[in-house]
Parts: structure tokens; C-alpha cells; sequence
């Protein structure tokens, strides 16, 4: 019997220059992922902040905050000197977690909400203002982040 080949042809891209163009265009303008991505964000905090909020909102927050520190690590004019706001939101979000496991809901404490709220007003104008390519490149720095151990674990896994 014939050994199996491991090969797999790769996939042929028909035409290019879409592609690139695709890649140029900024998220923000993209009527459906742009907005509906901002909605997603702003739907997640309302009910964290109503007090309905669920493991699966927070997950939602927390992308938004790893995305936000990403987006500046791949231009620094998507938020550099939002760094510090950028961490106070990222330690508002752990803190509120590890209450929540002790507690069994998710609230925020005012100084949280607050920070909260300026880092959601932050990436949304990151989102603005970043193309499709930069924000790919965000969502690598995000998975080479966690696959590597490097991220601080907010939640444990269910």
C-alpha cells in the first residue's frame, strides 16, 4: 500500500489587486464589519453596565481591550500616548473579573466604569482610523500573545 502524500497545493488567489485594495480600505467605512463590530463592543458593556452582563459580554470586553493594546503596537498613531489608559482599562477588566468569580456577577466599580468607558471611546476611534491589513496584523499580535502564555488571564476557561 502507497503512503498517503502529505502535500496540499495552496490556494490560488484569482485577483490580486481587490485583494490589495481590500486591505487599504479602513475599518471604520466598511458599512457591515465596522459597525457591527463597534455595535458588538457597546452592546457587551451596556449590559455589563445594566447589570445583565455574562461570561460571554466580558469576553467581549476583553478582546476590545487586547485589540486596542495591538492596534498600537502595530501603529503608533492608532493610540500611543494611550498606553496608560490603555492598562488601566486592561487592570479594570482583571479586577472586575476576579471579583465576579468571587461575587457571581459582573459589576464595575465607578473608577472601572470610568476607565472603561474612555477605552471603548478610544478604540472606537482606533477602529476609525486603522485599514483591514493593520487590523489583521492586530489580531495576530492577539493569538501570538495568548498561544505564547504571555497574556494575563482574566477569566478562567469554562
Amino acid at each position: 500500500m502507497k503512503k498517503k502524500s502529505k502535500y496540499k497545493p495552496r490556494g490560488v488567489r484569482m485577483d490580486n489587486m481587490s485583494w490589495i485594495l481590500a486591505g487599504m480600505k479602513k475599518v471604520g467605512t466598511l458599512p457591515t464589519a465596522g459597525v457591527a463590530l463597534k455595535l458588538k463592543n457597546h452592546e457587551a458593556l451596556d449590559s455589563i453596565l445594566t447589570g445583565q452582563g455574562t461570561r460571554d459580554h466580558v469576553d467581549v470586553l476583553i478582546a476590545a481591550m487586547n485589540m486596542a493594546e495591538a492596534l498600537v503596537r502595530v501603529r503608533d498613531e492608532l493610540g500611543v500616548d494611550w498606553k496608560t489608559e490603555i492598562r488601566a482599562a486592561q487592570d479594570a477588566l482583571f479586577t472586575m473579573g476576579r471579583r465576579s468569580i468571587e461575587k457571581g456577577r459582573f459589576a464595575f466599580t465607578g473608577p472601572e466604569m470610568t476607565a472603561i468607558k474612555l477605552m471603548m471611546d478610544v478604540h472606537d476611534v482606533q477602529l476609525d482610523n486603522c485599514t483591514v491589513k493593520e487590523m489583521e496584523q492586530a489580531l495576530f499580535i492577539v493569538q501570538e500573545e495568548i498561544r505564547m502564555k504571555k497574556a494575563r488571564t482574566i477569566l478562567e476557561p469554562a
